[in-house]
């Protein structure tokens, strides 16, 4: 039967040919054995994930330099469906050459970015990408137990969905890397919350420690507070806010502008700001006070005094408006 009508012309032209190749002809599916391990000089870490009642898991097979804990070879073998296979393979490919450490950078958008055959078409549907997600969970699982790291009290402590087997780590680390909005997208990374349900919010038939709503809630609350303290430490006057930008308008005007025009008995304030997204002009409305009021110079050289200075102490983008 054709492709076509086994799963949707339209479902199966959401993956990429890459993830087709893969699905059908993995290249490092197999196992490494311990005799295999001792002949490269290696030693044989064997890693398990997954989650029996979705059926998806994998095993990776890593064979690692102890002198160097470089990753010679990898292999997988994988129980589930065909994009849990591409990924897998995939996941392996990019761990080879590389050391325990930086293998545990590697993320699930890497891993499928990696099967892309366009740069800006995603290779796998959003509701497969929980598959990606459990290459990057095995990869952790490796590195744990090259490093003799127990994940014991992980397992225990921070399993937020029990049926598929999903940490609080996990989720929170797919929220920040994909840049997550909903509990939906969670469960389509991750399959969180996707069976039982008892682990997305409060009221379910099993209490939880952690539920996926509040996991959403804190982790988006800090990555906020994140950006705004970046944006706050950029140098870059457009990756500011308007806030900021207008607190730095100001401490100029108050340090440069005001003292000259107070000199001759005027002074000024700022009404409005206004920010063109397009081009990234900011615009600063005045009003001229005491003297400068019917100044005839205020709409030519203290105008142009002004404007100057703004942007050569902040930035060229700035326009001084006067009403």
């Amino acid at each position: 039967m054709p492709k076509n009508d086994l799963i949707g012309g339209a479902l199966w032209e959401q993956y990429s040919a890459k993830v087709g190749e893969r699905m059908n002809h993995p290249r490092h599916r197999g196992e490494i054995t311990e005799e295999q391990a001792k002949a490269m000089g290696a030693r044989l870490v064997v890693a398990d994930w997954g989650a029996e009642a979705c059926g998806d898991a994998v095993r990776l097979y890593w064979a690692v330099d102890p002198k160097t804990e470089r990753i010679l070879d990898a292999k997988f073998k994988s129980f589930g469906c065909g994009t849990a296979i591409a990924s897998s393979d995939m996941m392996a490919e990019l761990a080879i050459g590389k050391t325990v450490d930086e293998a545990m950078k590697i993320t699930n958008l890497e891993v499928e970015r990696s099967l892309r055959d366009d740069p800006g078409l995603p290779a796998i549907p959003p509701q497969k990408m929980h598959c990606s997600v459990m290459a990057y969970d095995v990869i952790k699982k490796a590195a744990s137990l090259f490093k003799g790291v127990d994940l014991a009290s992980l397992s225990e402590e921070d399993i937020v969905c029990e049926c598929a087997r999903v940490s609080k780590r996990t989720i929170e680390e797919v929220i920040r890397i994909n840049d997550l909005k909903t509990v939906e997208e969670i469960t389509q990374y991750t399959k969180a919350g996707a069976f039982c349900k008892s682990c997305i919010r409060p009221g379910g038939h099993e209490k939880r420690a952690h539920y996926l709503v509040d996991i959403l809630r804190d982790t988006r609350a800090a990555m906020e507070k994140e950006r705004l303290l970046a944006q706050a430490d950029a140098g870059d006057f457009r990756a500011k806010n308007l806030i900021q930008k207008h607190r730095l308008i100001e401490k100029a005007l108050d340090e440069k502008i005001r003292p000259a025009l107070a000199a001759d008995g005027g002074s000024l304030e700022v009404v409005d700001i206004r920010e063109a997204a397009p081009t990234g002009e900011v615009s600063v409305y005045i009003r001229y006070l005491g003297a400068c009021r019917g100044c005839v110079s205020s709409t030519k050289g203290t105008l142009q005094f002004i404007e100057n200075l703004l942007r050569q102490e902040i930035s060229d983008t700035i326009r001084v408006v006067p009403l």
